[in-house]
């Protein structure tokens, strides 16, 4: 019985010791971005997106998890101004794009993640766009309290189809990228 008692404390002991080293660390929504472009046959557009909150988990200093939620109405164009600005960012959160009045955030949530080098990591992530959820894989390096990645979405995995050469014909130079391009640092 006394063995029994000294190998459920060190159990306990283990299990606590792993509890405390974990840290969620919230991100700063004010210091952290996420700058995208997209891309057409006669040029491309960029902008940016706002974070609503966000979180990176990690176990002494190896990244161990993270979630994101993304304020999918702050979406901006910043390449224009004035009224194209206007009609294009219009453009953007109507329904044949991102249809922001119903579909308010996504998230990005990390599943898998594996260390390349010692600052460097493989994530292989959920993301969620206009309610479909679909993985994607990207590199990560954390520095100090900064993380940085870039990786590209498909957007028509997330029915946003308009004007994608994958689905109609005849587009000529109306044609838009099925992949758009994001650029994220993390300030934690």
């Amino acid at each position: 019985m006394k063995n029994f008692k000294t190998l459920a404390l060190a159990f306990v002991f283990v299990l606590s010791g792993a509890a405390v080293s974990a840290q969620t660390k919230k991100i700063d929504v004010s210091k952290s971005t996420i700058n995208w472009v997209g891309k057409k046959v006669t040029g491309q557009h960029s902008g940016t997106v706002n974070f609503k909150d966000g979180a990176v988990v990690f176990s002494g200093k190896k990244l161990k998890g993270g979630s994101f939620t993304v304020d999918m109405p702050s979406l901006n164009a910043t390449d224009l101004s004035g009224e194209y600005q206007t009609k294009l960012n219009g453009h953007l959160k109507a329904d044949d794009f991102f249809g922001t009045d119903k579909y308010q955030t996504a998230t990005l949530v990390f599943k898998t993640i594996g260390a390349k080098s010692a600052d460097l990591y493989t994530v292989t992530a959920d993301l969620t766009i206009k309610g479909i959820t679909n993985p994607v894989t990207f590199d990560v390096a954390v520095k100090g309290n900064t993380a940085t990645t870039a990786f590209k979405v498909d957007r028509t995995k997330y029915n946003i189809k308009y004007n994608s050469g994958s689905f109609f014909e005849s587009l000529g130079d109306k044609t838009i990228d099925d992949n758009f391009e994001l650029s994220i640092v993390l300030k934690f």
